[in-house]
């Protein structure tokens, strides 16, 4: 009797490990091969068995060379592919059990920094549209408001004034102001979660470091997430808390920085 009430007490003062904001449990994530476009010819094992979990304001780097399924594994976690098994479980939500209004909500809270900032910002549209259009589908109707957090944002990636910049578009600027564009735009519906898929390759080495630590500055103030996707290991110590290797669609490693 005195046994079992000292193991009640022990396990009512232990305490517990907070749950990750992102938890991947033995993802697969497979793509068919056909032959002449009709019969089954295997699969491509892009994503094989992959597992880790992602703490509220951790910085996870996944890191390998081409072909190692890095991006299959993002484009996963954005919710663009469908798991061929396994589970992506963000805030104790399985992504393979949201269908529209609920894969949309869901997006609203992941934030994506793309590779190429030219190629991710409509040639056709000015920096206020490109950061209105978000804003707008998220259901955000009142002008006001949107302006109010666009200026917010661009204040945050350090482009002010912001009435420079709004009326222009994206050829007018430099590498790295587009790239602040691409965060902002990221930040503006204020995300839980950034996936930055190798987000200063693109970039001119000077202005790289710039680019890291913006992103490492919005991690630390807000307490967002990121999964920061890389195959330059100089970049990963001084962003990363964690780094996760990935080699034929697998994690192989797991380890802190130093």
């Amino acid at each position: 009797m005195i046994t079992q009430t000292r193991e009640a007490i022990m396990d009512h003062l232990r305490v517990k490990e907070p749950e990750p904001l992102l938890a991947i449990d033995d993802l697969h994530v497979w793509y068919e091969l056909r032959r002449f476009g009709f019969g089954h010819a295997g699969y491509v094992k892009a994503v094989d068995g992959v597992s880790f979990g992602l703490g509220e304001g951790e910085t996870v780097a996944v890191v390998g060379e081409s072909g190692c399924g890095k991006s299959s594994l993002m484009k996963t976690i954005l919710g663009l592919n469908t798991p061929t098994k396994g589970k992506v479980v963000f805030d104790g939500v399985n992504l393979s059990e949201l269908k529209g209004d609920g894969l949309q909500a869901y997006r609203f809270k992941v934030g994506y920094v793309q590779q190429d900032p030219y190629g991710a910002l409509p040639p056709f549209m000015t920096v206020q549209r490109i950061l209105e259009e978000p804003l707008r589908i998220s259901g955000m109707s009142n002008k006001e408001e949107r302006l109010a957090r666009i200026h917010k944002v661009l204040g945050e990636v350090k482009l002010h004034p912001a009435e420079d910049f709004l009326p222009k578009f994206a050829h007018m600027l430099s590498g790295g102001q587009q790239q602040r564009i691409v965060i902002a735009r990221a930040m503006l519906r204020e995300p839980k979660l950034i996936v930055a898929d190798e987000p200063v390759s693109m970039l001119d080495v000077s202005i790289r470091a710039e680019i890291l630590h913006l992103l490492r500055d919005l991690e630390r103030r807000r307490g967002i997430s990121v999964i920061f996707i890389t195959h330059d290991l100089g970049t990963v110590a001084y962003f990363a808390d964690r780094v996760a290797v990935m080699y034929l669609g697998r994690i192989v490693e797991v380890g802190p920085t130093l």
